[in-house]
């Protein structure tokens, strides 16, 4: 696509056709160009032309136009739809916008017909009813990438069940969990995203359109018949919100920031897990790269890359949010502002899922390391603990004597698992030789925690076959 613009010579500038019977003198060149939108608005091209379908075929259905008129506009747009992806349309700056830009080319292609299309409404309503279907698109494309992220989590979590990992609170080794467990994790985490944008969709899938610059419109229009051919769920009930508010793009964003909240924690220990001091699970190398001076280098890049742009998309929703805090009733050329920074969240949170989807389901864990890494720093603590609360300790007594057990293995360099009966007997009689069998093996700790929500192997089974279950729902709505 082309994209042509006025001459720097202000003298040259023209006065648009499309607004310009108010005004004395042509336009700036370099205000033009200042305040066109098209560079980066052209791309809800699509939205636009089936918003303005809609609105012609509405406007013959109440008579403001005829049939013939509405089919030559319907058979212009998608002609001109068909020469933008093409690559064969001109789009230029002193036409403003994607709007102005095909209504132009429209009322070039069948004359006088065209300068019709926009009776009834405004370029306020007309933004604001593109943008919203273009949000709904975007949020069904995201919706499709978690659900692909998220079925590929539950995949390589049922192949982990009874793969036993030190679980950490404060980076420290807690207890032991499996894998398949703290994969589920990720799972719930990426669930409660999914929710919000479904629920997001419900607010962003009202039309604006009919609304007009501020006030409505004098044409007998039928907003309802409009808003069923353009799949929206109602309509806006008050004009001067409906042309005016953002509030759907910031919602958006917020979804977008902790989507990236979620996929930058994942990282984050993708990149720990990945080094040499954990190796909990090998990344394939083609998600990977190497350095230009250390030949033996493999750096986990897509998960750096994606905890770096979750920054961006926060800053994305700061700009939404400042962008609307000042502004009165109704619309202002501010929110010429709210595209970039939505567009830019979009953008960011699809190439990370995408990235995340084929990613997650690809990685290697290294079982016989993250066992031995469990087996270190006293993770069966709590259980040993829990074994004298059966048999009639206090729990705070209970932990003193499993503290002062622990700091004998300190000083011996040797797990709870490795000391001898006596050793424990020294400090409770109650201790007796079934403790390493029913307290201080890995396996005794997970399959204990045999609960909903527990990381024993049976309840990890137990919840993803859940999980699929809640996927179907989830995305039946």
């Amino acid at each position: 696509m082309t994209t042509s613009s006025n001459s720097s010579n202000p003298s040259q500038a023209q006065t648009s056709g499309m607004w310009g019977g108010r005004f004395s003198e042509a336009t700036d060149a370099f205000v033009a160009e200042f305040t066109a939108s098209v560079q980066f608005d052209q791309r809800f091209y699509k939205q636009d032309i089936a918003g303005s379908i809609a609105h012609a075929t509405m406007l013959a259905k109440v008579g403001v136009l005829t049939e013939q008129e509405r089919d030559d506009i319907i058979n212009g747009l998608n002609t001109i739809q068909a020469e933008i992806e093409a690559g064969q349309f001109e789009w230029r700056i002193d036409l403003e916008d994607v709007h102005m830009n095909i209504e132009s080319r429209l009322t070039q292609r069948i004359g006088i017909t065209g300068k019709k299309l926009h009776t009834g409404r405004s370029r306020n309503d007309q933004v604001a009813t593109d943008i919203r279907l273009y949000v709904r698109d975007e949020i069904d494309a995201i919706l499709e990438l978690l659900k692909k992220l998220q079925k590929g989590i539950l995949s390589i979590a049922a192949q982990n069940t009874h793969t036993i990992m030190p679980g950490f609170t404060h980076l420290q080794t807690a207890q032991p969990v499996t894998f398949g467990h703290h994969l589920l994790a990720w799972f719930e985490m990426l669930v409660r995203d999914s929710e919000r944008l479904i629920d997001c969709r419900k607010r962003t899938n009202r039309m604006p359109l009919g609304s007009a610059a501020l006030a409505g419109t004098t044409y007998p229009i039928d907003r309802a018949f409009t808003a069923e051919l353009l799949g929206f769920e109602a309509v806006s009930e008050n004009s001067l919100d409906a042309v005016s508010d953002r509030d759907f793009g910031i919602e958006f964003n917020a979804a977008a920031s902790l989507i990236m909240m979620h996929l930058s924690r994942m990282s984050e220990e993708l990149i720990l897990w990945t080094s040499a001091q954990f190796k909990f699970v090998n990344i394939p190398d083609r998600f990977c790269t190497g350095s230009s001076i250390m030949p033996q280098k493999k750096n986990p890049d897509v998960p750096e890359l994606v905890r770096g742009k979750t920054g961006r998309v926060y800053g994305d929703l700061m700009s939404l949010l400042t962008l609307m805090k000042g502004q009165p009733l109704a619309y202002n050329k501010d929110n010429q502002e709210d595209k970039e920074p939505l567009f830019d969240a979009i953008d960011t949170v699809r190439g990370s899922l995408m990235a995340f989807a084929d990613m997650i389901p690809a990685l290697v864990p290294n079982i016989d390391i993250m066992r031995e890494a469990a087996l270190r720093g006293f993770s069966t603590a709590t259980d040993l603990a829990d074994y004298l609360v059966k048999n009639g300790v206090a729990f705070r007594d209970a932990h003193e004597i499993v503290g002062k057990a622990v700091a004998l293995g300190v000083q011996e360099s040797k797990d709870l698992s490795e000391l001898t009966l006596e050793q424990l007997q020294q400090f409770s009689d109650l201790i007796q030789a079934d403790v390493f069998e029913k307290a201080l093996t890995l396996e005794a700790s997970v399959n204990a925690r045999n609960h909903i929500g527990g990381t024993a192997p049976a309840q990890v089974e137990a919840a993803i076959e859940r999980a699929h279950a809640r996927l179907e729902k989830l995305y039946a709505q």
